[in-house]
């Protein structure tokens, strides 16, 4: 269980910041960094789903997909290391990427194909799903890049929760503009 009784504690004043192993690093870490882009991912979930009333089975949705994405902070903040931690860290399993792709399938099975690129516009929750699906990117990006270095590692399910996400996201904002109905176009040349 987490206990936050003290908000501020100096120990980041040097620049630093602790690991969930307890090792200090830069705060500009690309571990950091990673979990840093889903804690943004997070909130623009967060301030998209103050546009969800309308549709509780999404917001539900969203609703899990913010719990889950603390796991896979504390995923990304506990690296694998050669010596056992003594405890079993929090990682994100496979299950959870499974029922994004469940959802993605139940949701898009009622938005007709596209013919064109959608612009991240149309419905206030459309246009912040797109925002956090944008940063859901970048944080893939970061997660991608600290998978491939040579002294790191990230599970597997956690690069692909990430990409998977972000398909999510993709099509929850379509279903939030009326199911494609309301979808904005890309029209490619139209302001030539």
């Amino acid at each position: 269980m987490v206990v936050l009784n003290k908000i501020y504690t100096r120990t980041g004043d040097d620049g630093t910041t602790g690991l969930a192993t307890g090792e200090r690093v830069e705060k500009w870490n690309p571990r950091v960094e990673c979990y840093g882009a889903v804690d943004e991912a997070n909130s623009a979930i967060g301030v998209a789903r103050l546009h969800a009333g309308a549709d509780p089975e999404l917001d539900a949705m969203l609703n899990r997909i913010q719990n889950d994405l603390f796991d896979l902070g504390a995923d990304l903040a506990t690296p694998e290391r050669d010596k056992p931690l003594g405890w079993t860290p929090l990682r994100i399993v496979e299950a959870q990427v499974t029922r994004l792709e469940t959802e993605i399938d139940q949701m898009n099975a009622a938005i007709p194909p596209l013919n064109s690129f959608v612009l991240p516009a149309g419905s206030a929750l459309s246009a912040h799903l797109h925002v956090a699906r944008t940063i859901t990117r970048r944080a893939e990006r970061l997660i991608a890049e600290l998978a491939a270095m040579e002294d790191e590692k990230v599970s597997p399910p956690a690069l692909a929760y990430a990409n998977r996400l972000s398909d999510f996201l993709f099509v929850a904002a379509r279903r939030a503009n009326e199911n494609g109905a309301g979808d904005v176009l890309w029209v490619p040349g139209a302001n030539r």
